[in-house]
């Protein structure tokens, strides 16, 4: 008997399980693109059934089961490419390929700061930060930063966003804590920062108050590392950063989003935007705030506090298909705790109109005027007087034409004319200036084969007041082999002394005199540099070795001046050489599993007689780690991010008196983490939680280049879209 049960229990039992893997039919498959190449991270669902799914490995493979016997629609989708289906039983077939389009309405046509020329997004030369794969067709590499970057690093201002995702890049306080930077060998006065395509007016130290650069309604940020002053001219030897904002493509859309932190770290924003056709608008407003604080011994034992509004608009209209006008207006205010009876106020008033024209598929023309006012003053809290002491106004007006040859080669033409204005009464004789600049540059995007790529250019500038006339060449060559891209360029860079440097004499810090020099020579650079790059499915590998021959770098030296007191003057110093290497892996796993490592070296070559006073750090490293789910109603981020600096050994003066001589200074290293989780909680609901400086690290000194924190803090933000609660 007892045999006879147990015989029929394996019966029943072979049949159930018969039964089940004829209800549960596994079918599997491949997905690739029209080059045959697999798509890593597909999503796979069943149009039926939309909890029921997969994703692509790191051969574009997958396996799904289906529920029952029914007929079910399987849909593949990738970003960037056309969504297909395919019908399907569990009778019918056990493997089910696809092969995905590109979806060439959605890769819109956009201007790559590396170029300046109009690519397809799925064309164009850049390094994504937060995904491994990119499109590489070009011999200029744009580091860009996504939006999604943006999000896990919640910072508030390019400077905190910068530090955060390059290594390479300091920013650091100097006299009277004004901020300054140090970009792979170069200061800020040979960085240029661009929202939109659009320089910015005003000086702080040696750049513009990056605290106008805020992130608030950011698409991404463009990195062009080494000169670029072909295609920007001025100030764009070391390179160029471009801020580019969000446009929206909805009818509607409204954001609101605020975070507090340590200090009374308090940032609150809003973004309000309509699509009505031929009309688009987006407002975006901004208030930032952080207390004045105290740290132990240092360069500065108290930091001062403060707040910034950011008020920005920008106004589409487009009559027709073939043109696209475009109006923006912005107005900045920032408040600094300079002391209990004065504070420093800074304000920035900036416009435009531009125009875009296609004339077909293969030319289109730019049109562009800008306008941007930078004003500093002194408020006497006392004796409630706000007395301003500087006023810098430029107006540019700038045209650019791209016609492409072949549906391949591309030839960029364009022109540029400033009018650029400065007044302070630290003129000599309370005087003011003005200079007046134009420029015409060429370039020619050359693809012989899909194989190859050459982009040559040339570009003529000319300043009035420092009376320059410079030419500037470049040249730089792609290679593409399989999953492989060799790159090598040379490009010259160049800066004219500004305003500033050639005539104003100002009391800096209540420390010394700094004098202009109207004899100053053009600052010059010859930018060598070899790339090799890997990319393949999620995985991406990068090389980059480059030389910098810097001539008549514009700098300071010291003097007694006529009352015995120590003065500085702006002077042209000698040849100053940079050899540097960047490397960068990165990789993201369809599992949700990110890492990415960036290493840069960085070499300043001093000769005979020269003295090192530069605080570049040798070497420097950014690492990511991190960890992503997406579900219907929720879906989280968790990242990891590190910063590692080394120690740098370089010379001081023992004092103001230049004749005092030098002393040996080490400047210490130091690594600091950040734990970041992201949140959407809901539709349109997004919560942000960090822990800052994870492990507690202090400074025994705080000098100028440290960073001034005091310890692990908490910050949490919340981000509301508002729009999106409503979309069904």
């Amino acid at each position: 008997m007892q045999r006879l049960l147990k015989s029929a229990y394996c019966f029943f039992a072979a049949l159930l399980l018969t039964t089940a893997a004829a209800a549960q039919h596994k079918i599997s498959g491949r997905v690739i693109d029209t080059t045959q190449e697999p798509l890593v991270g597909a999503t796979i669902t069943l149009k039926e059934k939309p909890s029921v799914g997969t994703t692509t490995d790191t051969e574009g493979r997958y396996t799904l089961t289906l529920p029952d016997q029914k007929e079910y629609t399987v849909q593949v989708s990738f970003v960037g490419y056309v969504t297909a289906t395919k019908k399907t039983t569990a009778a019918r077939q056990s493997r089910l390929d696809f092969i995905l389009k590109e979806d060439q309405m959605n890769l819109s046509t956009v201007v790559i700061t590396g170029t300046r020329t109009p690519k397809l997004l799925k064309d164009a030369p850049i390094i994504l930060m937060d995904e491994a794969t990119a499109s590489l067709d070009a011999p200029i590499i744009t580091r860009v930063i996504t939006a999604g970057d943006l999000k896990k690093v919640d910072a508030t201002h390019i400077g905190q966003l910068l530090q955060v995702e390059l290594p390479g890049i300091e920013f650091s306080y100097s006299m009277d804590q004004q901020v300054k930077l140090n970009m792979q060998g170069f200061g800020g006065n040979a960085v240029l920062f661009l929202v939109d395509g659009e320089r910015l007016a005003g000086e702080t130290l040696d750049n513009i108050d990056y605290n106008r650069l805020n992130l608030d309604n950011v698409e991404r940020v463009e990195i062009v590392k080494g000169a670029a002053s072909t295609l920007y001219g001025s100030s764009a030897i070391g390179g160029v950063i471009n801020i580019i904002t969000k446009a929206s493509d909805d009818p509607w859309n409204l954001n609101l989003n605020t975070r507090f932190g340590v200090h009374n770290d308090q940032r609150h924003g809003g973004t309000v935007g309509f699509n009505a056709g031929k009309f688009y608008s987006q407002t975006n407003v901004q208030y930032t705030n952080i207390d004045s604080y105290n740290v132990k011994q240092g360069d500065y034992t108290t930091i001062n506090g403060n707040k910034t509004w950011n008020v920005k608009e920008r106004l589409m209209f487009t009559p027709n298909e073939q043109l696209r006008l475009t109006a923006r207006a912005g107005y900045y205010f920032r408040e600094r705790d300079a002391s209990s009876e004065t504070k420093n106020r800074y304000r920035g008033f900036s416009g435009g109109l531009k125009g875009n024209y296609d004339f077909n598929t293969k030319s289109n023309l730019e049109l562009a005027y800008t306008f941007d006012q930078y004003d500093k003053s002194d408020y006497l809290v006392s004796y409630k007087n706000d007395i301003r002491d500087y006023s810098n106004v430029q107006h540019s007006v700038r045209a650019l034409y791209n016609y492409t040859f072949n549906d391949k080669n591309t030839l960029t033409v364009g022109g540029d004319y400033l009018r650029d204005y400065l007044m302070s009464y630290q003129f000599k004789e309370n005087a003011d200036y003005t200079m007046h600049s134009a420029d015409a540059f060429g370039q020619f995007d050359w693809n012989p084969t899909e194989h190859f790529n050459v982009i040559a250019g040339l570009r003529f500038d000319y300043f009035s007041e420092s009376n320059v006339r410079h030419f500037s060449p470049h040249l730089g060559l792609m290679y593409k082999i399989g999953n492989c891209s060799l790159r090598g360029s040379y490009a010259q860079g160049f800066r004219s002394p500004t305003l500033k440097e050639m005539h104003m004499n100002f009391y800096m810090a209540n420390t010394m005199m700094i004098y202009g020099n109207p004899d100053l020579e053009p600052e010059t650079s010859h930018n060598f540099s070899l790339s090799g790059e890997y990319t393949k499915n999620r995985y991406n590998f990068t090389l980059t070795g480059y030389y910098n021959l810097v001539h008549d770098r514009i700098e300071y030296t010291s003097f007694r001046d006529t009352d015995g007191m120590i003065a500085q003057k702006y002077i042209n110093t000698p040849r100053v050489d940079i050899a540097g290497i960047d490397a960068n892996a990165s990789a993201k796993y369809p599992c949700g599993i990110g890492a990415r490592i960036s290493y840069t070296y960085i070499h300043e070559f001093m000769r005979d007689g020269q003295t090192k006073l530069s605080s570049t750090r040798p070497h420097s490293a950014t690492v990511r780690l991190e960890y992503g789910k997406t579900w219907d109603h929720y879906d989280f981020n968790l990242s990891l991010d590190g910063r590692a600096l080394s120690q740098v050994k370089t010379n001081q003066y023992t004092s103001n008196d230049p004749n005092a001589g030098t002393e040996k200074v080490t400047y210490p290293g130091y690594t600091m983490w950040n734990l970041t989780l992201t949140q959407r909680v809901w539709k349109g609901i997004n919560v942000n939680m960090a822990v800052n400086n994870l492990f507690n690290y202090r400074p025994d000194y705080y000098y100028a280049n440290s960073p001034y924190t005091t310890g692990t803090n908490f910050s949490v933000g919340l981000s509301l879209d508002i729009d999106q609660m409503f979309r069904k």
